[in-house]
């Protein structure tokens, strides 16, 4: 009899949460979580991260169980995520994966491509020069090392682009090599798990709605704006992906002052509606094998 695990992606503000428990309470699942910015402890509110009743009525597994200095990869994420899952299956119950990162479900499935580990000492000295003031410079670094890579990155993308100087320092062949070799290790290439794949659909305007409501009610209940001020207690790099959390940089800016309360709302909801955008166009030219399992609200 094959395991069963259920995989349900889709854009922020969509209502996967929501979905995700419904169905755990249904088919006796445990939710876990597939989105890059709920791993952190730090962001709850922010991130929209289910609340302690809503984790009271099944079991949630990998939200906020990281700080926000402490990188989350996609591997990474994958090899906790594995774990979980296993220990689901140990009680007979069915994993539900939720979340709007893609790149960890596709992880999950596909696999990664078997990149050599890093040198330590290589890792600890790219991640300790390359800020947000820096970044350029990486990327011009890289552009030279590897050309392919660069092409692909933001010259902003810190993470990614400290990843990539990584690898080719580290293992003398860059990203784009190993890339290119097939990836090894996907749970969609075995024949003894059983995977649904769904997509949460919206209609765009209702999905923006749905975004700048959201947020509104985030920081008029104060908790959100709260939730920022103890983060920039802790002093992190602002080239840490947890510092550039939706919100998060324009909370900041109307903290020190640099922008008013009705300017870093509009600010906010902005980038949200961007980054749910750029969500839906993944999920739709990544996920067309999910097309008999689409959602639409």
């Amino acid at each position: 009899m094959k395991k069963k695990i259920i995989l349900l992606a889709g854009p922020t503000a969509s209502g996967k949460s929501a979905t995700a428990l419904e169905w755990a309470k249904i088919r006796g699942g445990e939710i876990i979580n597939a989105d890059s910015m709920q791993v952190y402890a730090e962001l709850s509110h922010l991130t929209a991260r289910p609340s302690a009743e809503e984790e009271s009525l099944c079991p949630h597994h990998l939200y906020g169980v990281l700080k926000g200095d402490d990188l989350c990869s996609a591997e990474r994420w994958r090899d906790m995520a594995l774990v979980v899952i296993e220990d689901v299956w140990s009680r007979g119950g069915i994993p539900i994966m939720v979340g709007g990162t893609g790149l960890y479900f596709k992880t999950l499935l596909d696999g990664l491509s078997p990149i050599p580990e890093i040198e330590g000492h290589i890792r600890q000295s790219i991640r300790a020069t390359i800020t947000s003031e820096t970044a350029s410079e990486a990327h011009q670094k890289l552009a030279e090392l590897d050309p392919l890579m660069a092409e692909k990155l933001a010259p902003n993308d810190t993470q990614r682009i400290s990843r990539a100087l990584e690898v080719i320092l580290s293992t003398g062949k860059p990203f784009s090599y190993w890339q290119s070799i097939p990836r090894v290790g996907g749970m969609g290439a075995r024949d003894d798990v059983d995977i649904e794949r769904y997509v949460i659909e919206l209609d765009r305007a209702i999905l923006y709605e749905r975004c700048d409501l959201r947020f509104r009610h985030m920081v008029d209940e104060g908790n959100a704006i709260e939730e920022v001020r103890s983060l920039m207690q802790l002093e992190y790099s602002s080239s840490l992906p947890v510092m550039k959390s939706l919100g998060v940089p324009q909370i900041i800016r109307h903290l020190q002052g640099d922008c008013s309360w009705e300017e870093m709302i509009y600010l906010s909801q902005t980038a949200t509606r961007q980054f749910a955008k750029r969500q839906m166009t993944w999920f739709r030219n990544q996920c067309g094998d999910w097309n008999n399992h689409l959602l639409k609200y």
